[in-house]
């Protein structure tokens, strides 16, 4: 029997054109066994039946009574915020499965019907490929393996494993409201799936992952406040030397990029400690001391497909 799927979308409401194509791409999936979904308006400096009576007017023109899908808006009954708002989408879901979709990101043509296919063979949780789009260009990124564990996630934060790749099991997971501005909480939550039973990686891209307009990407006391907050709440991170780097080159960065030399200066010392060939470090540096903006080197970066 093929288990029914709710898609849960946050949204702000402040880029109405793409979230109607993530939800026009989501709705034409081909997915017989069930397909809903959840549009939860998280806007917390409006009243949250308005907000979502906003939001549902953007997407009203979306589904049409031909589609196999119900399509619901609502407004974030939780935390406000990121996590707040998937937790609000997946209480609100009745189905086998949950998925995730960003409001400015597009499922490809074959996503769900494919990691639905890989979640059959025993897995509980699933991702894929993506290929992230920024200033009008495409890179693909893979995994380069079947399955993703704990200790691929430790290494690394994978990009790859994007939250608007996951596929679960409903009930088995939630997101954790405790993390800072939102920050990390695909990654945490990734990483106690992977922890349960390896991830099933669906390696090739279904799902066009759009850089460069999120407000997350450049709220560097928060990108720090939630990278203190995964070496607290996952020791082991600290514990594996390229893993514990790269978080150590990112907190440099981020520190850099707020204009604070001297804890720059520290986190780099720590990173080169934990492992001397990690860039992160000597571009750290960079940033702290002038040479370069933090900008132009996300800049640099995402044109390459890859982040800080």
């Amino acid at each position: 029997m093929t288990p029914s799927v709710g898609v849960v979308i946050p949204t702000r409401g402040n880029r109405p054109a793409q979230l109607r194509e993530a939800v026009a791409a989501v709705l034409a999936q081909d997915h017989p066994g069930g397909l809903r979904v959840v549009v939860v308006a998280d806007t917390p400096d409006a009243e949250p039946a308005a907000a979502a009576r906003d939001v549902a007017e953007q997407v009203a023109d979306v589904a049409s009574p031909d589609r196999p899908a119900r399509l619901r808006v609502m407004p974030n009954l939780l935390t406000p915020g990121l996590p707040g708002a998937r937790n609000t989408g997946i209480a609100a879901c009745d189905t086998d499965l949950v998925a995730f979709c960003d409001d400015d990101d597009v499922w490809l043509p074959g996503k769900l019907a494919a990691q639905v296919r890989a979640l059959r063979d025993g897995g509980e949780f699933a991702s894929c490929g993506i290929e992230v789009e920024y200033a009008g260009r495409r890179v693909i990124r893979l995994a380069g393996a079947s399955t993703v564990t704990a200790g691929d996630l430790v290494r690394s934060r994978m990009v790859m494993v994007h939250s608007s790749t996951f596929l679960f099991e409903r009930g088995s997971l939630w997101v954790d409201e405790t993390a800072p501005a939102g920050q990390n909480e695909d990654w945490d939550l990734a990483l106690r799936a992977a922890r349960r039973r390896p991830i099933v990686q669906v390696d090739r891209p279904l799902v066009r992952v759009r850089w460069g307009g999120s407000h997350y990407a450049t709220r560097w006391a928060d990108r720090i406040a939630g990278l203190d907050w995964m070496l607290a709440r996952h020791p082991e991170l600290a514990g594996d030397p390229r893993g514990a780097a790269r978080i150590y080159g990112q907190l440099a960065f981020s520190h850099a990029a707020l204009g604070h030399r001297r804890e720059a200066a520290r986190w780099a010392l720590r990173t080169f400690a934990a492992r001397l060939g990690e860039p992160r470090a000597a571009i750290a540096l960079a940033v702290a001391a002038g040479l370069v903006s933090a900008p132009t080197v996300l800049t640099t970066l995402h044109h390459r497909g890859h982040g800080i």
